[in-house]
């Protein structure tokens, strides 16, 4: 538990900074920009401890939603926590479905909204359809290398088929299978975090974090 409190103060930190000449007008670095900063922070820690032990604490994403909101909050005021309780709002509701069907796990919801309120509603529609692209690649090398895509693509056909007919799916594509190949989503979405911040920090998708 020492670790994990260090890291959340690690990241409640940088919301000192934030009201700093980073977030003021005319200041050195964009609002926008700077709030990159948490979200890699936080999607960094879920994607180590998804990696390691398949599961996210509920103590990284709380924090994380916290810091989001209240950074937002500092640097745009009303509008920026407007901004952040949408992204929250929106990231949950999109990956609800799946942690209904037991296609998801709930560590792995939670760190969308937590995502959510850092980044807000467009950015993070970016960043789940970068992870979205990651995970099926993760998916496609693992399912080749088990001999397990045709099983695979089955048991997508049985969960799209529940998900267009609001029903539950079969145990077979249940996270409680133990015999079915799970992607640690959260590794996905830390990549495509990273990958969407290294792209903002070098001027290419400006528009995504005005």
């Amino acid at each position: 538990m020492r670790g994990s409190a260090l890291y959340s103060m690690a990241i409640a930190s940088l919301a000192g900074l934030w009201t700093g000449d980073g977030l003021r007008p005319g200041g050195n670095v964009s609002g926008g920009a700077a709030l990159w900063i948490p979200a890699v922070l936080v999607a960094l820690g879920a994607g180590i401890l998804d990696w390691r032990f398949r599961r996210i604490p509920n103590w990284l994403t709380v924090s994380g939603a916290v810091v989001g909101i209240a950074a937002n909050g500092i640097a745009r005021g009303w509008p920026g926590l407007k901004m952040a309780m949408l992204g929250m709002a929106l990231g949950l509701a999109l990956l609800l479905p799946f942690v209904l069907v037991r296609s998801l796990g709930a560590g792995d919801w939670k760190l969308a909204g937590a995502l959510g309120a850092c980044l807000g509603p467009r950015p993070l529609l970016a960043v789940l359809v970068g992870a979205i692209l990651v995970a099926g690649v993760m998916a496609l090398a693992v399912v080749i290398w088990k001999g397990r895509l045709k099983q695979t693509l089955l048991n997508i056909a049985r969960l799209l088929a529940a998900m267009f007919s609001l029903r539950m799916p079969g145990p077979e594509v249940s996270l409680d299978n133990p015999q079915s190949t799970k992607i640690p989503f959260g590794v996905a979405l830390a990549a495509a975090v990273i990958l969407y911040a290294v792209a903002a920090a070098m001027g290419r998708l400006g528009n995504l974090v005005i």
